[in-house]
Parts: C-alpha cells; structure tokens; sequence
C-alpha cells in the first residue's frame, strides 16, 4: 500500500489537512454520546483511523490506530498515543477488543472489504460506524455553490450497503442529527451558520474541499459571500439558522456479530 510522506494511507494528505484540523474538528458532545451508547458495556475499544482521538471515550481503555504522523502528533496528552497502522493490517490477535469504532474514516480507506474484515476479526462485541450516506450528500443546500465538493463526498463515502454486507452479523443505520451549534466541523456542520465556510480553515478541515482546485474555492467564496450580503442565501434557506438539529447525510451504522449456540 502507497503512503504518503507523513502515513497518510488514504486519498486525501492529512499532512496538510491536519495544520488547522483540531481548530475546526472538536467532538461534539451530542454526537459523541451515540457513538458511546452504541459501543454499550465494552470496557476495550479500538478506534480505527482514530486521528486526533475525536469521539473516543476517556472511561474506557482505548487503542487508537492513526497512520498518519501528522495526525498522530495533534492528539491531546490526555489520549494514548495511537499505534502506526491501517486498518487493512490490524496488528492485533483475533478479538483483542470488546468493540471497535471509527468516525470519518472509512472513506478513507484504500480497501474497505479487508478494512471491514479486519475490525470484526479483532472485535468481539459492536463495531461502530459514524460514516455519511452517499445517497443524502447532495441533499444539503452546498450543493448549489460548489457541487464539486459533495460530488466528491458522495463518490468517495462507501454505501450503507456496502458497510452492512462488509461488516455481517446483525447490523442497524441509525440517522445522527447534527446539531444547530455542532463543533465538529464537517460540512454539514455548517447548515445553518454559511458564514463559516467563508473561513479558509474550516474548509481545509474538510477532506472533500482538498480535491477541488483553487479556481472552485474563489468561486465558491464570491458568490456565497454575494448571496449572504443582499439576502439571497436567507431568502431560500434563512429558516435553517432556527433548526435545533438536521437530519442530514450523517449515519451511525453498528454491526454485532452473530453468536453461535
């Protein structure tokens, strides 16, 4: 497998992406409270491309696997530091872990059938993951300014479909809204405060803003900032500034594996 120059094992370069990543991309607690409760009494936790340690639960022993250096090094010192991996090669014994998770990441991943594989190999209990569903990506109103960035989105995110079928045993998609003050800065993030995509940071925290060249970011910021100034981006969407949470794109999928008599 080809890595990048800091480890980065998947399409995008976390080595630039990681520059402003934990500015933009805290755990939001709302979010984080799924993820814990779908993970139920497992005291080991494995975090798969666990990056700066978002979302992990600090009453639990967790092992982060983060190929990236980059990454690696902008993990707080209250985290265990995270082992040098992918999760197409875990280097851990058959069921090493009560249950296993992953956020954003999957996506990422150069293999997702042996990626998927490998997390129920070395987990016993739930493997938990918090993804987007490609078939609602285009649904959000960024659509409409830069179709290439959902685009991306919705070509890069594996199906609900295939995360089920890869992980087996019995498994339910849960929709995840996102909040009206999210501090996860992920696109959707961003529904009803347009303004912070103006930010450059913010958007360099978005893998997906990575693929697209500098020409759609100008474009980008010129027409939104217009629409923002004469009323225009309020006129068609203005109500989702008052919307306490979105039913967006996001998922939070769990496989628990089948027991035998």
């Amino acid at each position: 497998m080809t890595r990048r120059a800091d480890g980065s094992a998947g399409d995008a370069d976390y080595g630039v992406i990681a520059r402003r990543y934990s500015d933009y991309r805290r755990p939001d607690p709302r979010i984080a409270a799924a993820i814990h409760a779908a993970l139920g009494d497992a005291r080991r936790i494995l975090n798969i491309g666990a990056g700066t340690g978002s979302y992990e639960p600090l009453d639990r022993e967790v092992t982060a696997v983060e190929p990236s250096s980059s990454m690696r090094a902008k993990r707080p010192d209250t985290l265990s530091a995270a082992v040098d991996a992918t999760a197409e090669s875990l280097p851990f014994p058959d069921g090493s872990f009560d249950a296993a998770m992953t956020t954003f990441s999957v996506h990422q991943w150069r293999d997702l059938a042996a990626g998927l594989a490998e997390a129920r190999r070395v987990t016993t209990g739930p493997v938990a993951v918090l993804t987007c569903d490609p078939a609602r990506v285009r649904d959000f109103w960024l659509y409409e300014y830069a179709p290439e960035v959902l685009d991306t989105e919705a070509r890069r995110y594996p199906s609900v479909e295939e995360l089920t079928e890869g992980l087996g045993g019995t498994t339910t998609v849960t929709p995840v809204p996102v909040p009206l003050d999210c501090s996860d800065g992920f696109n959707e993030a961003y529904y009803g405060r347009p303004e912070r995509f103006l930010e450059v940071g913010a958007r360099q925290s978005c893998s997906a803003w990575s693929f697209v060249d500098e020409p759609v970011h100008e474009r980008f910021v010129e027409r939104l900032s217009r629409d923002l100034a004469d009323g225009t981006w309020d006129g068609r969407h203005g109500h989702l500034r008052e919307l306490p949470a979105l039913k967006g794109s996001l998922v939070l999928v769990v496989s628990l594996p089948v027991r035998t008599p």
